[in-house]
């Protein structure tokens, strides 16, 4: 990956400190490799705990006290782990901008609409609060907020849940990020309202060219609005390549799975499940991190570690991947 990409991780490590309270630390993200470029989206996918959302809070450096992070996070190919406060505090207000999952825990009930907008590009200095306002009420127009002006003045409990995700939609969009971090920004809401705050989504960020990592468990909905998709299982990349080929032609036995997972749209059937539970990255053995749930797995698998390596235009972790091709497509269904 070369360094003048917008925002290139390799190798990225995180360990926690233990719980118990010992010097043990536990491993959640473990060799992590992705970038994003001007005007690609990126979808991570993958269950809970899969180190998604970790993976973003490393993105912005806000991991938790006592987080060890070691490999590379560059963004326009210098260092974030490098960075000063001061130059940090600059990567977070106006190259990067977040959408979190859920809108109502994420502003400030004692402010208006219009003042929890502004607040943040008046705080550091990015234009005077007039203009802010100006900026806010445009933005929330080219989101489909009707009565904009008027909605300035509400509070946040006086919006619906749709209302609210689009309002943090031209939050994030207020000091002309050059990156969205969107970590399931549409999980809280229900199917059709989902639809609409993703075709907004997508709309703002194809017109103005910005960078997407996109956060969810939804493989059709990553599929329907990322360039390239990252399938992540016990802190691993598994799976990485262009959305259609990934989603219509999985080459890893997990992204298989949660293919076959997905309830069919045509017909009415007991749904199919992956056998076992989800594990952390600090759970998975030294061979491969979905060994326990595979049924190809052999002794191969369970004791050695695959890379991610070239298969078919993608970049894929699995021994067996040419082997096992043609069996993962057998029961995908639309």
């Amino acid at each position: 990956m070369t360094s003048d990409r917008l925002l290139s991780i390799e190798g990225l490590r995180v360990d926690l400190p233990s719980r118990s309270g010992s010097r043990e630390r536990r491993t959640v993200i473990h060799d992590v490799t992705l970038s994003v470029d001007d005007g690609e989206s990126v979808g991570l996918v993958g269950e809970s705990g899969s180190g998604k959302s970790m993976t973003t809070k490393a993105t912005m450096r806000l991991l938790p006290p006592g987080a060890k992070v070691s490999g590379g996070l560059t963004f326009r190919g210098e260092s974030v782990l490098d960075y000063s406060r001061k130059e940090l505090a600059a990567y977070r207000s106006r190259k990067v901008s977040m959408i979190y999952q859920d809108p109502r825990a994420h502003t400030n009930p004692l402010l208006t609409i219009g003042d929890f907008l502004v607040e943040g590009v008046v705080a550091t200095g990015q234009m005077s609060r007039a203009d802010a306002l100006d900026q806010a009420c445009a933005l929330l127009v080219d989101v489909g907020v009707t009565d904009a002006e008027r909605r300035m003045l509400q509070y946040p409990h006086q919006l619906s849940g749709g209302l609210l995700q689009r309002m943090m939609i031209v939050m994030a969009l207020m000091p002309s990020p050059e990156l969205i971090l969107a970590d399931e920004p549409t999980t809280a809401l229900d199917v059709t309202v989902q639809s609409e705050v993703m075709a907004i989504l997508a709309e703002q960020i194809r017109e103005r060219s910005l960078g997407m990592l996109f956060i969810t468990h939804d493989l059709d909905l990553a599929a329907a609005v990322t360039d390239t998709l990252a399938v992540m299982y016990a802190g691993v990349i598994v799976e990485r390549g262009p959305s259609d080929e990934v989603y219509s032609k999985p080459r890893h036995p997990y992204t298989a799975a949660l293919l076959k997972s997905r309830p069919s749209a045509v017909k009415v059937e007991r749904l199919e499940t992956i056998p076992g539970r989800p594990i952390s990255a600090y759970e998975a053995g030294p061979g491969c991190v979905f060994a326990a749930r595979c049924p190809f797995a052999t002794e191969e698998c369970r004791e050695v570690r695959p890379a991610l390596r070239q298969v078919g235009g993608r970049s894929v972790a699995c021994h067996r991947a040419e082997d096992i091709a043609s069996e993962l497509f057998e029961g995908l269904s639309a």
